[in-house]
């Protein structure tokens, strides 16, 4: 989830993903071109990363950064030195999936938010295909919705197995299960 560090030097610019990495927190900047190190036990500044392009999704799967960019492509970063390894592009069976926001890596998966809709996507990290694709459009009654705005939030709670969900605005964030629905009867 986007949370806002009031790191003297970031205080112009606009916070995006956050990931943690050992004792460490990486955190992006939406159009700056730099991603800041924090200390977790105090959150004191450690240090800088250069990237080029948006900054929107951060996760670590254990052993590399995972960053969105807000197209379809996912690109796979060293933690140490933020030097891109790898990436896939992400596609479903409409073809290339953009907008992709806000990143939870889990389990060997990793589970993006489709900016502006209420879909959640569960992504194979080898190949970029969505292997599930979660509709959270009912969580929020119609008089929340009509005051909140895009669903931006999705982080893991690996002690019940359950992810918190929630938005701009939103008025609750939510704990949920991803179960699967049973294919409809003809």
């Amino acid at each position: 989830m986007s949370c806002r560090f009031l790191h003297p030097q970031s205080r112009s610019r606009w916070p995006e993903g956050l990931a943690l990495v050992g004792d460490r927190l990486i955190q992006l900047t939406w159009k700056e071109d730099k991603a800041f190190v924090y200390g977790l036990a105090k959150l004191d500044p450690r240090g800088t990363f250069a990237y080029t392009g948006e900054g929107w999704g951060l996760c670590y799967d254990g052993k590399k950064l995972i960053m969105s960019d807000g197209s379809d492509r996912l690109t796979f970063r060293d933690p140490n030195t933020f030097t891109p390894v790898g990436g896939v592009n992400v596609s479903d069976d409409s073809g290339p999936v953009l907008n992709l926001n806000e990143l939870e890596c889990v389990d060997g998966v990793i589970y993006a938010n489709v900016w502006q809709t209420d879909r959640i996507l569960r992504i194979d990290p080898a190949s970029g295909r969505v292997t599930a694709d979660i509709d959270a459009s009912g969580l929020l009654s119609d008089a929340e919705r009509a005051k909140a705005e895009v669903l931006n939030g999705i982080a893991w709670r690996p002690d019940t197995k359950t992810f918190y969900i929630t938005g701009k605005y939103w008025p609750k964030m939510f704990e949920v299960q991803f179960v699967p629905t049973s294919a409809p009867t003809p």
